[in-house]
């Protein structure tokens, strides 16, 4: 399994030090790669469906495809995953774009995890429809795979359109691994719907990132993530799947338990995440990190 660690934008400062001090003390800690959050906009004003919105104005972020480009020229090893980048409130052609020159400036260690967000105000920000998000979500995939990996590209979609173009420099990995978020157990997130977004990645996908719900609930749906990648005539093997450990909700004494207790299971990559643990500031986001590798050592 990979261990990586989630970079917590939202609990410290947002100056370059504390950019710099995070990708380089993760890298020295042996961590496989950094994770980051998007959201373009803030939203002030309640969701339309009542929920609670986990960000709001005065949350901060840096647009993952600038940070990730500032860490990959401060690192040598490090990999680099967006977890979720919000794809289809994007241009589709414009984050190929994006992509694949990160791929070559960082030397191949980028991996896109992608997902249809919940702020509909990014969509209308963006001036992106927000009912259409997941139907062409899988179209966007196809349209980047085509222009990461052909030099000259046609391709005709229901959203998605190019004659005889293409990019240069194409990325070094061809294609860019593109892993999705999703099939959440949320209440309001049914059964129906869970199934659809699980055949959609293992359709599609390199990966799923899953990153909320218990443990045999983690076993069973990758169980069924497996099923469904079989029937697309899919090697389960050669797809990942991610989840997340929670340091502020886990105790201490249960990381390395927790860790060892996902081997053998399907999970493939862990996201160690020390936000939402009563941590303020760079300085004690690193030492989490530190506590968790004296408990878990770096392989």
């Amino acid at each position: 399994m990979q261990i990586g660690c989630i970079y917590p934008q939202t609990e410290v400062e947002s100056d370059p030090g504390a950019v710099k001090a995070f990708a380089q003390a993760a890298e020295g800690m042996g961590f496989a790669f950094i994770e980051s959050y998007d959201h373009v906009v803030g939203a002030n004003r309640p969701s339309p469906s009542g929920t609670q919105r986990p960000y709001n104005l005065d949350s901060p972020f840096h647009e993952p495809f600038v940070l990730l480009s500032y860490m990959a020229a401060i690192t040598e090893r490090i990999g680099f995953a967006t977890g979720i980048l919000i794809l289809p409130q994007r241009q589709a052609a414009l984050v190929a774009k994006q992509a694949a020159c990160l791929d070559v400036l960082s030397n191949g260690r980028f991996r896109m995890g992608i997902g249809t967000g919940w702020n509909e105000v990014e969509y209308e920000a963006l001036g992106s429809d927000f009912a259409t998000r997941g139907a062409r979500m899988g179209e966007q995939v196809e349209f980047m795979r085509a222009l990461w990996t052909q030099r000259e590209v046609t391709f005709h979609g229901e959203y998605n359109h190019i004659e005889e173009a293409g990019l240069w420099p194409l990325p070094v990995q061809r294609p860019i691994p593109v892993w999705f978020g999703g099939a959440s157990d949320r209440p309001y997130f049914g059964e129906k719907a869970k199934m659809g977004v699980l055949r959609r990645i293992a359709r599609l996908g390199d990966g799923w990132i899953q990153q909320t719900m218990p443990r045999d609930r983690t076993i069973e749906l990758i169980g069924q993530f497996h099923e469904f990648a079989r029937e697309y005539g899919r090697d389960p093997a050669k797809l990942g799947v991610e989840t997340r450990l929670e340091t502020g909700s886990t105790p201490e004494d249960d990381w390395a338990a927790t860790t060892a207790g996902w081997e053998g299971t399907g999970i493939t990559h862990i996201a160690v995440n020390t936000m939402l643990g009563g941590l303020k500031g760079m300085d004690a986001h690193i030492k989490r990190l530190e506590a968790f590798r004296r408990v878990v050592p770096a392989t």
